[in-house]
């Protein structure tokens, strides 16, 4: 799995996906996004866009349009598209970047905050329109390009995301853990691991 600039033959696919996740398409641009694609089968499980506002106080970055395709759900897709906009705003010169959400306990995990006072106007317009379209919910966040933390576990997940999940597991039963989960060479391993629960 890995994450890439939208291409200009995944315009149809985002729309669809936009539409279908009813997530915001305003002055949709695909050049904007970022897609995570399966190496394997390339197929596409995630995707975000990275969209600046052009204001007279100075340009503003706000990430939007973040989905993830239902089966690729839970194996740190959305994180690393996350991760791979921050990137790119950091590297277009940005310390803060906004977002404008009802996910805020999702995007917190990754140092993201609220922000309550002292927003862009432009953001405050968006959140307003936002709210007034979704509802009370909806808050601003923000994050420094420097802050952001990825879990140690959500990048593991991706590294072995599948689509439908870890093979074998039924909807809400625990994957089987092999010694190789945890590093461990069996064939090289002089002793064993207690990897039993509680």
């Amino acid at each position: 799995m890995y994450v890439r600039d939208a291409r200009n033959r995944d315009e149809a696919w985002l729309l669809d996906e936009i539409e279908s996740m009813g997530l915001d398409e305003a002055a949709f641009r695909s050049r904007d996004y970022v897609i995570a694609v399966d190496e394997e089968t390339n197929e596409r499980a995630g995707f975000g866009r990275y969209r600046v506002h052009n204001t007279d106080d100075g340009d503003v970055c706000e990430l939007t349009g973040i989905g993830v395709v239902e089966e690729w759900r839970g194996q740190g897709v959305g994180a690393h598209v996350v991760e791979r906009l921050i990137d790119t705003a950091a590297g277009e010169g940005f310390e803060v970047v906004y977002v404008i959400t009802d996910q805020d306990e999702y995007l917190e995990q990754f140092g993201f905050e609220r922000v309550e006072e002292s927003l862009p106007p432009v953001i405050e317009k968006r959140l307003d329109q936002k709210q007034e379209a979704i509802g009370e919910d909806v808050v601003a966040l923000a994050v420094g390009t420097d802050a952001f933390e990825m879990p140690a576990e959500l990048r593991e997940r991706f590294k072995n995301a599948i689509k439908g999940g870890p093979a074998g597991a039924e909807e809400g039963e625990e994957p089987i853990e092999s010694a190789e989960d945890f590093g461990i060479d069996p064939e090289e391993a002089t002793y064993k691991y207690d990897t039993g629960g509680e």
